[in-house]
């Protein structure tokens, strides 16, 4: 029974990086280009896993959050007392992108069975998520959203298995690293919402008061079951065959599997969004703790101020999108770019203080396999981000006219 807590309360790391984000951009992967990127998706799983366990690794050896290591480590001259400052805006405006794309994409998910505006849909997912949120007990919500991610898993999964994919194919993709033409912004995507930047300073706060097994065992089971739903998502895209809109992949979905098949792709688009929707804003408000004050400072306890404004702010960011009726799917594709951008600038950071033997003594710092892993996931992230990068500025160039 302990276990199944454990993998319960773990699988919080799964509601925060499986959101419509995921979703979508799995979705439109598959549509788009089948099977063919299917192996950044396993890329993303055994990256997601290195830095985590890093990331909780370091609260578990040390006590500290891995915002409070990195400013120990980094913040100790006036030279580079701004890296923890620049690392926390950037970590507050990524939660920002993802949270519109979490209410937006929950909110689509509820209009194909519920005929309401989508304002006043925002309004009360976004009202349902602060009640929540106002509890501060992240334990306590860590379980609700296990729960939901649960449910939401078993949909997507189900779904994509009653549509029998050819598995041949399926194999191939994972296999065999290649990048089609006009893919590497939905590839970066692919690698931003399931590596997420905020996630790392959200693993580390829930490793408080863990063991290393406990962790390393619940970790495992939540991303590996996360990478499971994600690849069932992309499957379920491969049915549409080009483009993706929700409404069209609901007709299609109940074209062949039945009247069901909608209403679950509705439901779990929901619960991917709502659950996401939650993790966003408190791993935004614990990022900013540990990187500004730590776990001990009174002015950042979960019902302070501070605290509340950061996840407030979050989250009214989001609604904003939604009550503004703007389109979902290119807002959510977006801000998973702009997340996979983000995570090489974090992810360095986390390696060099993974290597800080004075920090993290002889049992947290990083062995040489773990430097291996973790160096290869770095540089990978580095030369996605770079491609993703000039991707995005040979697109702007073009829309404006220059090409």
């Amino acid at each position: 029974m302990k276990r199944l807590l454990n993998i319960l309360f773990w699988s919080v790391i799964a509601a925060a990086f499986i959101g419509p984000g995921t979703v979508t951009t799995a979705a439109r992967a598959g549509s788009d280009f089948r099977f063919a990127v299917a192996w950044a998706l396993l890329f993303s799983v055994i990256a997601c896993l290195v830095l985590q366990e890093a990331a909780a690794r370091i609260t578990v050896c040390t006590g500290k959050e891995l915002g409070e290591a990195i400013r120990m480590r980094f913040g100790v001259s006036p030279l580079r007392r701004w890296i923890p400052f620049l690392v926390a805006a950037g970590l507050i405006l990524g939660c920002a992108a993802y949270e519109a794309g979490n209410l937006l994409g929950g909110v689509a998910g509820l209009r194909l069975v519920v005929d309401s505006s989508p304002g006043m849909l925002t309004v009360i997912a976004g009202g349902l998520a602060a009640a929540l949120l106002g509890t501060g007990n992240t334990r306590w919500i860590a379980r609700i959203l296990g729960a939901l991610v649960a449910f939401m898993g078993g949909a997507f999964v189900l779904t994509a298995i009653r549509l029998g994919p050819d598995l041949i194919e399926l194999l191939g993709g994972l296999a065999i690293p290649r990048i089609p033409a006009h893919s590497t912004l939905l590839v970066l995507g692919l690698v931003g919402t399931t590596v997420v930047p905020y996630n790392l300073f959200l693993g580390s706060a829930l490793a408080r008061n863990c063991d290393l097994g406990e962790m390393r065992w619940g970790l495992t089971v939540a991303v590996v079951g996360g990478g499971v739903i994600s690849l069932g998502v992309l499957v379920v895209g491969s049915a549409l065959g080009g483009g993706l809109e929700y409404d069209r992949l609901a007709a299609v979905l109940e074209h062949r599997l039945g009247g069901g098949a909608g209403a679950s792709l509705a439901l779990g688009l929901f619960a991917a969004g709502f659950t996401s929707a939650i993790t966003a804003p408190l791993a935004a408000a614990l990022a900013a703790r540990s990187l500004s004050g730590g776990d001990g400072d009174e002015r950042w306890s979960s019902h302070s101020a501070r605290f509340r404004a950061v996840w407030m702010g979050v989250l009214l960011a989001g609604m904003a999108f939604g009550v503004a009726d703007v389109r979902p799917i290119p807002v959510i594709i977006l801000a998973q770019a702009f997340n996979g951008l983000l995570l090489p600038m974090v992810a360095v950071f986390l390696w060099m203080t993974m290597n800080d033997r004075q920090l993290l003594g002889d049992e947290g710092v990083n062995s040489v396999v773990q430097n291996v892993l973790m160096g290869a996931v770095v540089l990978v992230c580095i030369g996605l981000g770079l491609r993703g990068l000039i991707a995005a500025v040979g697109s702007a160039w073009t829309f404006l006219g220059g090409g």
